[in-house]
């Protein structure tokens, strides 16, 4: 185990070299640079010049690229182009509200998903098996766009039950009841795709296990059929869901910038769309070097999980 997991840092470092050269030079390819968003289109062009030497823009991209790995490889993620500070402190601000608005959706996806999941294969070919498939193609082919403005319709505008967005309400007590009822609408939004995901990773698991030999075996000393499953054909049916687990969380992180958007949350996705905009390519660059760390992190986890949940599995080799 510990020969895979330091085989897997080791592969990470050239991974995560790759990822942030090609992000850069596309990031690069968008018309336009940060001193072009923020300056008066009519500035005297000497002024122009100047302060886009002052932001290092005016060096070949190749330049410009090999500074920042310097300033990463040293500890610092550099300074955002827009208000001059730390980009890691910018991050950090949004990574609270992004972390708790993917742990509520992830909560949702499995407490929704596996119980649905294990339902619908223990009775396959039921109405519940079904309805729960029709769920699942519906949460996955829903945009999230129309799924949030349709629960603020219905929950903010016509019922008046929860805020339509924002971390808390202006004025209000700021209390974890106030913003635990402005997490419900994004934090479902985001989680009905993926609570979709698991079921139906869950219901296929569960079809595979409840056929195996131990199965049969386990029903044949008569022991009682809520053992069986639950001991039995869950426990092995789970690892696949593991592993997606370690893959949803941090693309939860990363990925939540249509909700964020929609629903005014001030988190790393509501971020990327404003440094997109203005062109901050340090603040752009963080972002994505943020996601693959966690995304590897999150596939390194995954794979130790699933070992962990399955002891025949041994990643001491090979």
């Amino acid at each position: 185990m510990l020969r895979f997991i330091l085989r897997r840092l080791l592969i990470a470092i050239p991974v995560l070299f790759g990822v942030t050269i090609v992000a850069y030079f596309i990031m690069t390819l968008a018309p336009g640079d940060a001193v072009d968003m923020l300056v008066d289109p009519g500035l005297n062009p000497e002024n122009v010049l100047l302060q886009k030497k002052a932001l290092g823009l005016d060096q070949p991209v190749y330049i410009q690229y090999i500074k920042w790995l310097n300033g990463v490889l040293h500890g610092s993620l550099g300074y955002s182009f827009g208000d001059r500070r730390p980009v890691i402190n910018r991050i950090g601000e949004r990574f609270v509200p992004t972390l708790s608005l993917a742990v509520f959706a992830l909560g949702i996806a499995f407490f929704i998903g596996i119980p649905v999941g294990v339902i619908a294969a223990v009775r396959q070919y039921s109405f519940f098996d079904y309805f729960a498939t029709f769920f699942s193609y519906l949460g996955v082919s829903l945009p999230s766009f129309f799924l949030g403005l349709l629960l603020i319709y219905f929950f903010s505008l016509k019922f008046d039950l929860l805020p339509t967005g924002g971390l808390m309400t202006i004025g209000g007590k700021n209390d974890f009841f106030d913003r635990l009822s402005h997490l419900i609408l994004p934090g479902t939004v985001l989680g009905m795709y993926n609570a979709a995901v698991v079921m139906r990773y869950t219901r296929s698991s569960m079809l595979e296990a409840i056929h195996q030999d131990y199965v049969r075996t386990a029903r044949g000393k008569g022991l009682h059929e809520r053992a069986v499953i639950f001991t039995h054909a869950l426990r092995n049916a789970l690892m696949p869901v593991i592993t997606l687990a370690g893959l949803q969380f941090p693309l939860l992180l990363g990925g939540a910038i249509i909700t964020e958007q929609i629903f005014s949350w001030p988190g790393m996705g509501k971020l990327a769309v404003e440094a997109i905009f203005n062109r901050d390519y340090p603040v752009i660059m963080g972002l994505n070097l943020m996601t693959a760390v966690m995304v590897m992190t999150g596939n390194l986890l995954a794979d130790v999980g699933y070992a962990l949940a399955d002891p025949r599995i041994r990643h001491s080799g090979g």
